[in-house]
């Protein structure tokens, strides 16, 4: 039978795959794969025979595993790693289980290998921010001329266009690509200092060991491989808190502007879809509303991983714990928000007739700052700002609209004629150079979208 996710709503949007990865079964293989590594760097100089280091490779599978075996040894020992060092040895041939884990600790194995783990959900991570690149791209251009009205402190202030609006969306999420991508140097590093990172179990070949050990992970290989530092962990979460807030913003814009006192957007309502079990009319942006709340699970990890830097002396596991936890759910809840936001987004319903509508809501105040600046040009600049305040603040508390309170006042009737005035409250040519902001940014993003598909 199929595992049903938690979510009912993670049925609507596509699994990423994330979860999958951190299943202990895929941390145990990969903490298998850093043996297998470690005895492979050990045989090139040396320390382990060669014979040995190809029998552990052969036998560090997960699937040639006693499963009920290991999982006893795990119930009994209570260790993170130890059942499974023994159960390779005793599967190995010869006496080549007598060299599994040769002068490493537990730590160096685990930490390494969950980096396994998570250069695999930062591939994907790669995968789908440019997915939602390439598609805010498609959107930015699609509308760059869909005049709407831009809200400062939630009231209008002049008009932009959707496709601007996408644009600072743009804007921020190739920067959290680019910042991930920048980061792996610092974040993939493999640890190999032994018990307390000081590497005399290795002897004198200990930093040739390591650095041979990480290359065969394809990694770099710390500097001090000290179980004491985390840094690398925590910002690693730290730039997913990052994309998390600009994920939430996007979404709680796109809610907002659901609303039907503003219906200027829809997301994705496929047929059959059931807003409320009582009221059949409702059209709830239920996907918008997952990508906060998700985005906010993956934000609480970043207090939790910046704790885990502070390690007692030279190890501790409480910080180790800490900083794994802090990893999965911040990954797993991340691989989650991006996925719902290519959903949304590659649905999503731009209603530019409605968002015209909107420009005139406040018949003309919007249009302030043009008739200002054009009257200012005669009068000055602070005496039309006096001037023109003078309507808007009048026309906003009722009687005659701005129009007429702008026609009927003998200052600006001096210098502008009614025609005049008429086109300078024409909020559709009072976009400036938005559609050129938005199709610039749809550039700038799929060649982010290109360039975090080739890293």
């Amino acid at each position: 039978m199929t595992a049903l996710p938690s979510n009912p709503q993670d049925l609507r949007s596509p699994d990423p795959g994330i979860r999958a990865l951190f299943r202990i079964e895929r941390r145990w293989q990969a903490w298998l794969d850093v043996e297998v590594a470690l005895a492979e760097a050990q045989a090139e100089i040396g320390m382990i025979p060669a014979a040995a280091a190809a029998e552990i490779a052969s036998k560090a599978r997960f699937e040639l595993f006693d499963q009920a075996r290991l999982v006893e040894g795990f119930r009994t020992s209570g260790h993170t790693l130890t059942p499974l060092v023994w159960e390779l040895a005793r599967l190995c041939d010869g006496d080549a289980g007598g060299f599994v884990h040769w002068g490493a600790t537990t730590q160096n194995i685990v930490q390494t290998g969950d980096l396994l783990i998570l250069r695999q959900a930062d591939r994907i991570f790669h995968g789908q921010i440019a997915q939602v690149l390439d598609t805010m791209a498609d959107l930015a251009e699609a509308h760059a001329e869909s005049a709407m009205p831009a809200r400062t402190h939630g009231q209008h202030a002049v008009p932009t266009t959707f496709g601007a609006k996408v644009a600072v969306w743009i804007d921020e999420m190739a920067r959290h690509g680019e910042r991930l991508r920048d980061a792996r140097p610092r974040v993939f590093r493999a640890m190999l200092g032994g018990a307390a990172g000081t590497l005399a179990s290795f002897g004198d070949a200990g930093f040739d060991l390591q650095d041979r050990f990480a290359k065969r992970l394809d990694m770099t290989a710390m500097a001090t491989p000290s179980r004491a530092e985390s840094d690398h962990l925590a910002e690693y979460v730290l730039l997913l808190a990052l994309m998390a807030a600009t994920a939430a913003k996007i979404a709680r814009e796109i809610y907002t502007l659901q609303k039907q006192e503003f219906g200027e957007l829809e997301e994705p309502t496929p047929p059959g879809s059931v807003g409320s079990s009582t009221m059949p009319q409702k059209r709830n942006p239920f996907m918008a509303q997952d990508i906060v709340a998700i985005a906010a699970d993956v934000r609480m990890q970043a207090p939790l991983a910046l704790e885990a830097m502070q390690t007692e002396h030279e190890a501790d596991r409480t910080t180790s714990l800490q900083i794994r936890q802090a990893t999965e759910r911040a990954c797993i809840a991340t691989g989650d928000m991006l996925a719902r936001m290519q959903v949304v987004l590659s649905g999503l319903t731009v209603k530019p007739e409605r968002m015209r509508r909107n420009l005139d809501i406040t018949e003309g105040l919007i249009m302030a700052e043009p008739v200002m600046l054009a009257l200012g040009a005669a009068i000055g600049r602070q005496h039309a700002h006096d001037v023109v305040y003078d309507a808007a603040q009048a026309a906003a508390q009722g009687g005659p609209d701005f129009a007429a309170r702008l026609s009927d006042d003998p200052r600006v009737a001096a210098k502008l004629t009614p025609d005049a005035i008429q086109a300078l409250l024409d909020p559709a040519a009072y976009v400036g150079l938005s559609p050129d902001l938005a199709r610039r940014a749809a550039a700038a993003g799929r060649k982010a979208a290109a360039a975090l598909r080739t890293a």
